[in-house]
């Protein structure tokens, strides 16, 4: 429900600051003082259109912001936050919306800067305006499948997940098929590429860890003769000349003596014949890896030309040889299925002939269900257009076949609600029927019925009683009242009979401080209450005999409450 509004600078409204409670709360008040203005604010901060022209008289912006508090934590609103990045703490949705001068608009939900567009999907999830002009979901065609569904109720959502399931596997596959059949000279130019690119990979013969040993073995070959020199070296230093390692066995002989006549000297032995035995095994290797090398000035040209390939292939196609590799693979799946393509197409051609069989099927369930429920639907909107005073409109649902059966998300059913107010006048259209008392009851019978099936947390009715008294006005009131039950309301009303249903009253005062036009709103409560509805009533000076026929009017409609 919608459970704080906060206006700032917009229209005549310098400063307000409202909260609102669950059921009916009536806004009343002379004409001019500005209730429609409140319900035009609301509008703007779920997404309505907005312009400059609402912004306070030398202010640079208008800043308006509703608080929503949404208990049911299976709302699709929740669904629709989470797929714009959208967190609500504890149910709670702050939908906030500035105007500026300069013609630019700045929107937020829970603090998330989001587009317009955003922000009007997400305010009809939470609240529907519906007044002389504009009745937004039921004056939409397209939206009346979604009514009538809603109103099946659970067969028809278990019908729908069966045919939603089938449905996204048949799109997928008819997609797939699309793509699938580009034109004859696109696919065999894709052949030559696929097949140029395997055969030029394949013919390299990768291995995965060559790349690393060839630019080891390319830097030992660029310094050949520097290594073949400094092995030498060490080599005549160890075993040459300079008799290195004779001198360390002279040492670790005579060590060995002497260890035999001193223990303590064992260790110091130990340590030089270790390192005589470790330095011949040294000797011994460095004159096998001299006597093993030779320069050879091809073998460094064919590192290089290998190396080079590398780099080539590493620029058409990935950034290593294992990303190389995983492309190639890819790319042979990719040719094989075009090389075989026509007996896969035949196949999928046959699944996608079979999902459509059994979509029929689906639809065709779907299409059944819809058929008694709008029976249902009529039999009910007939009987609170009775209870309207309207015992001579007829009210249908019309279901149509979309051309050749084509399927959509819904089905191949088309729904429209038709419409006829007077005796002899044909069917039309609902979305076709200019605005008026008549189709403001036709409508009010309506959200009596989908109040419990819109999920809507708020509506607003601006005004849907005018042009009607007496018993009229005594049914609207009522009905109002019944909407109430299933959603929070707020009613903007001239009629005595809505106020006294109200379960909360707010007075919408105008008045001139410092020569500057302002609006103010007042919880009206007790016998502040009685002397309002006294003031509705009379239309002008409050009499005593008014007072009392207020009274009893509140009365009447706290007895009539007990009984919707």
């Amino acid at each position: 429900m919608l459970s704080e509004l906060s206006i700032k600078n917009f229209a005549i409204i310098e400063e307000l600051d409202v909260s609102f409670e669950e059921g009916l709360t009536v806004l009343t008040g002379e004409t001019g003082a500005g209730k429609s203005i409140i319900i035009d604010a609301v509008q703007l901060v779920a997404g309505g259109r907005g312009s400059v022209e609402f912004i306070r008289h030398g202010t640079k912006k208008a800043e308006l912001e509703a608080m929503f508090t949404v208990s049911n934590s299976t709302h699709p609103i929740f669904n629709k936050l989470d797929e714009f990045g959208i967190e609500a703490e504890e149910g709670t949705i702050i939908l906030r919306r500035e105007l500026n001068q300069n013609g630019k608009t700045t929107c937020r939900v829970n603090g998330k800067l989001v587009t317009i567009a955003i922000l009007r999907e997400l305010g009809s999830q939470l609240i529907d305006i519906h007044g002389q002009h504009e009745n937004q979901e039921l004056m939409h065609q397209k939206q009346h499948i979604h009514l009538l569904d809603s109103f099946a109720g659970t067969p028809f959502k278990t019908a729908m997940k069966n045919y939603s399931e089938l449905y996204g596997d048949y799109v997928k596959l008819r997609k797939k098929l699309s793509l699938a059949s580009e034109n004859e000279q696109q696919i065999a130019q894709r052949i030559d590429l696929y097949s140029f690119q395997l055969t030029e990979i394949d013919e390299a013969a990768l291995q995965i860890g060559e790349e690393e040993s060839l630019e080891s073995e390319k830097v030992k070959l660029q310094h050949f003769h520097r290594l073949f020199d400094r092995l030498n070296n060490a080599y005549e230093a160890i075993q040459g000349d300079s008799h290195a390692l004779d001198f360390l066995g002279t040492a670790m002989s005579d060590l060995e003596d002497a260890a035999s006549v001193d223990k303590d000297l064992k260790p110091l032995a130990e340590t030089t014949g270790e390192s005589f035995y470790s330095l011949q095994d040294v000797a011994h290797e460095i004159k096998g890896m001299i006597d093993e090398m030779e320069y050879d000035s091809n073998r460094l040209e064919e590192v290089d030309n290998r190396l080079a390939l590398f780099t080539t292939l590493k620029r058409k196609y990935g950034d290593s040889i294992e990303d190389i590799l995983i492309y190639r693979d890819k790319i042979a799946d990719r040719l094989d299925e075009l090389i075989n393509r026509d007996d896969r197409l035949e196949k999928e051609q046959e699944k996608l002939n079979s999902l459509r069989a059994d979509l029929e099927i689906e639809a065709e369930e779907l299409s059944v269900i819809r058929q008694k429920s709008a029976t249902m639907l009529e039999a009910a909107i007939m009987e609170q257009l009775r209870q309207l005073h309207m015992e001579k409109a007829e009210f249908e649902v019309r279901i149509d076949r979309k051309e050749a059966n084509a399927f959509d998300y819904n089905g191949f059913d088309e729904v429209a609600f038709y419409i006829a107010t007077n005796v002899g006048e044909p069917m039309k259209p609902l979305v076709k029927v200019a605005s008026g008392g008549e189709l403001s009851r036709f409508m009010l019978a309506l959200k009596t019925i989908f109040s419990k099936h819109q999920g809507i947390t708020s509506i607003i009715f601006d005004e849907v009683d005018t042009g009607v008294s007496g018993r009229v006005a005594q049914a609207i009131a009522e009905k109002i009242a019944m909407v109430a039950m299933n959603s929070q309301v707020l009613c903007i009303s001239h009629l005595p009979q809505v106020a006294a249903m109200a379960d909360h009253h707010y007075l919408i005062r105008k008045e001139v401080t410092d020569e500057r036009t302002r609006t103010s709103i007042q919880d009206v409560l007790e016998e502040d209450r009685t002397r309002e509805l006294s003031r509705m009533l009379s239309g002008a000076e409050v009499t005593p005999l008014t007072l009392r026929h207020a009274d009893e009017l509140l009365q009447l409609a706290e007895a009539r409450k007990t009984t919707l």
